[in-house]
């Protein structure tokens, strides 16, 4: 860990803010995803630690940070080293015997569509799920461990394993030349995921707090700031440094916006519907296909405010973002829901 503020990005945690993103015309500074701790975040300063509020192995009573939330990015199974844990049929075996779980890769998933049938593996629930809650149980002992900060009870209890719930991944494998770089999507519960697929473990924060993110990482926005950076793969310290603007989703409108527009894109069905219920949002709710689309372009309009981007930012994002792709009248959409907004 170090005191002293880092332009590079990092893995390692730090006591100050990396680069200060700022908001055309303002001087709102934007956070890091993971960020541990930052000493101007503009948040609620009284946000609960995580559960149970652990006095740490050390001695020390967890820390409370002035923030909302924060996520880490994790690697669940390894496609190679868990190999031997898999039934390598593509996922035949889930679909025939409910003892069986479907393993997760990249293409299992896509914006928005949770499930596109395509998968790595089958696994025994079971059989995964002794691993993982041993694995756990391991990992909570090391100090740089995302598992580390939660309370001992909460760890000991295997119906906690984040395996269970929805949450959001990202895909790894990825290129600044393809259509989209950021393809990230809460994905159901029941399921595993190999390392071409990190998901998010969320360390603070709820339900809505997922939605506010993912609604960012699924916009144009984020994209096209992640394009500058990525070369073949999205990797956790690209992710770790990540703007992330600030938002109040209990007075802020504009947030509130993404927090629905995300939730009711995410909760495609029943298996989503105890999430679905955290955040607020009905389930299935979005069948038509047109109704879908005015929803996403809506979305990149509301990120982009609370980016602080005006017209001009927008016209570079959308002009640019893909030299063989014409975004003009998404582009066009999407301004039309921006005007509304200012």
């Amino acid at each position: 860990p170090t005191n002293q503020p880092t332009n590079q990005p990092t893995n390692q945690p730090t006591n100050q803010p990396t680069t200060n993103y700022t908001r055309n015309g303002g001087s709102d500074q934007f956070k890091a995803i993971s960020m541990p701790h930052s000493t101007n975040t503009g948040c609620c300063s009284t946000v609960e630690s995580p559960p149970g509020g652990r006095t740490s192995r050390y001695g020390r009573q967890a820390q409370i940070h002035p923030r909302w939330w924060r996520i880490s990015p994790h690697r669940e199974l390894d496609a190679a080293n868990d190999k031997h844990r898999f039934a390598l049929d593509a996922g035949k075996c889930f679909m025939t015997d409910t003892r069986y779980w479907p393993v997760y890769k990249g293409a299992s998933f896509n914006l928005w569509e949770p499930d596109t049938g395509v998968y790595y593996a089958s696994v025994d629930s079971a059989v995964i799920t002794k691993h993982l809650q041993e694995k756990r149980l391991r990992q909570y002992k090391m100090p740089l461990s995302p598992f580390s900060e939660f309370s001992e009870d909460w760890i000991e209890n295997p119906d906690t394993l984040p395996c269970y719930r929805p949450r959001i991944v990202f895909r790894d494998v990825t290129n600044r030349t393809n259509t989209r770089t950021v393809i990230s999507a809460l994905v159901p519960g029941e399921l595993v995921i190999t390392h071409q697929a990190p998901y998010c473990l969320r360390v603070m924060g709820t339900e809505r707090d997922e939605a506010y993110l993912l609604g960012l990482f699924s916009s144009m926005i984020v994209d096209w700031y992640a394009r500058t950076a990525v070369e073949l793969h999205l990797t956790f310290h690209l992710i770790n440094n990540f703007p992330i603007p600030y938002a109040d989703l209990d007075n802020d409108l504009v947030a509130q916006r993404i927090v629905e527009i995300a939730g009711r894109l995410a909760a495609v069905d029943e298996r989503f519907t105890e999430w679905a219920d955290a955040v607020g949002v009905p389930v299935g709710s979005v069948t038509d296909s047109g109704i879908k689309q005015d929803l996403i372009c809506e979305l990149d309009a509301c990120v982009a405010y609370l980016y602080g981007l005006d017209e001009s930012d927008l016209a570079v994002v959308y002009e640019t973002f893909h030299e063989k792709t014409d975004y003009s009248e998404r582009h066009k959409a999407v301004l039309q829901h921006f005007r509304r907004i200012k």
